[in-house]
């Protein structure tokens, strides 16, 4: 199983660039986005990189 980029810490294990062998993701780069002009905390912001398996 792909050990997954160990820069990247992601528990969301519904998303398919998941590691699955550990809570990795495996991408190089991801998009993070937020949901208002100013970032104030972080249910603010989602990853932007999220694909459903």
């Amino acid at each position: 199983m792909h050990q997954g980029n160990t820069h990247i810490g992601c528990d969301v294990t519904e998303c398919k660039h998941h590691a699955q062998s550990n809570n990795n993701c495996t991408l190089n780069h991801i998009e993070v986005k937020k949901h208002k002009p100013n970032a104030t905390c972080p249910e603010c912001t989602d990853c932007a990189s999220f694909e459903m398996k």
